[in-house]
């Protein structure tokens, strides 16, 4: 027997934090046994959920975070120095090694590391005591991560490196076992953690990070790494077009036209439409000395309707920032962007016109 109609039903629905409970409409236009629910919330979601409270939370999480990565610039001494020096003048790689949070923290690390001219890896404290110890080499150095320095599981590891001779720099808490076997140690100790139970590894694992970076920063200007260097290590991605691009890949090169200041604006304006707008001035040997463009032209034509015969030496704007052949795409957007300006005349090292480069040509390759 079917029986047609709707009725109300409450249903409840357990969370994380508890249950929260629905309305339902039971539909019965099918027979019984094949009925649809249809749920709604009808009540909105409380205004704690997203209010002030909320807000407050994450302003006191950031605070005491900020605050424990300034305690540490504010301890920091000659053992940074000597950490520093170790990782400089290692001829092997930088091994870190740490494990649950500190791990992700080590991984990191090596990442930096690794990116910005040190080559390092990751090592599994509990993984490298079966087999994985033989990427270590005696050239090598060390960096190992613990809150607490009492991490059992890093003990082994520490006396493999200790055999081979690898010098270690601890990131850890100053005192503890793993501070009193290390070559060097680094203080990451925080006062608290920013959970408010104090259990949840985050004020600590936040002043390790940026203690790893701070590492890698210093011994990246040691080495004279430049952004050069920067570029070769990421050739893909937003990151390496930024950082490859040159100028001589986007410009329009080949027969650009350019005028000399001899000339009236009556001869800019077919060039202008031509070129997007913008017309190199030079002089007899082909040396750039000037730039007009259609917004020069457009003002030109609100002050006289003689604008055809104005002499371009009187339009023109001279000395215009320019590229150089070689230069990279990223650093003529910013002069560009800089300056208010589309594009930018190329010149050689004598300053002679190559091309002209867009900024639209840049963006379209993704150096913007």
């Amino acid at each position: 027997m079917e029986q047609r109609g709707s009725s109300q039903r409450r249903f409840c629905e357990a969370g994380g934090s508890g249950k929260t409970w629905w309305n339902a409409t039971v539909r019965s236009e099918v027979s019984v046994g094949e009925r649809e629910l249809a749920p709604r919330r009808t009540d909105p979601p409380p205004e704690s959920e997203s209010g002030p409270d909320v807000i407050a939370v994450g302003r006191r999480v950031l605070e005491l975070e900020g605050q424990a990565v300034l305690a540490l610039a504010a301890r920091l001494g000659e053992a940074f120095g000597k950490a520093v020096r170790l990782l400089e003048g290692s001829k092997g790689r930088v091994v870190v090694s740490g494990i649950g949070k500190s791990g992700i923290v080590a991984r990191k690390i090596a990442a930096t590391l690794t990116s910005t001219g040190s080559p390092a890896l990751f090592l599994h404290p509990v993984e490298g005591l079966h087999g994985d110890l033989g990427i270590v080499g005696t050239e090598d150095v060390a960096i190992l991560v613990s809150k607490s320095g009492e991490t059992e599981e890093l003990y082994p590891l520490l006396s493999y490196l200790a055999r081979a001779g690898v010098p270690v720099i601890a990131l850890t808490r100053p005192g503890s076992g793993l501070a009193r076997h290390a070559s060097v140690v680094l203080d990451c100790d925080v006062p608290a953690e920013a959970c408010p139970m104090d259990l949840a590894p985050t004020a600590s694992t936040t002043a390790a990070l940026a203690m790893g970076d701070a590492l890698a920063m210093a011994v990246l200007e040691g080495k004279g790494f430049h952004a050069e260097d920067f570029a070769r290590l990421h050739p893909g991605g937003s990151l390496g077009r930024r950082l490859t691009v040159r100028v001589d890949d986007v410009m329009v090169g080949e027969d650009y036209p350019a005028i000399a200041e001899d000339r009236a604006m009556r001869d800019c304006i077919v060039p202008l439409a031509e070129q997007r707008g913008t017309l190199p001035v030079v002089d007899p040997a082909n040396r750039v000395i000037g730039v007009v463009t259609t917004g020069d032209l457009t003002r030109l034509m609100e002050k006289t309707t003689d604008f055809l015969n104005v002499p371009l030496a009187e339009v023109m704007t001279r000395d215009p920032k320019t590229a150089r052949l070689g230069d990279l795409g990223s650093s003529a957007a910013r002069v560009m962007q800089e300056h208010g300006v589309m594009a930018l005349p190329v010149t050689d090292p004598d300053g002679r016109i190559q091309g002209v480069v867009h900024l639209h040509d840049l963006m379209k390759v993704g150096v913007l």
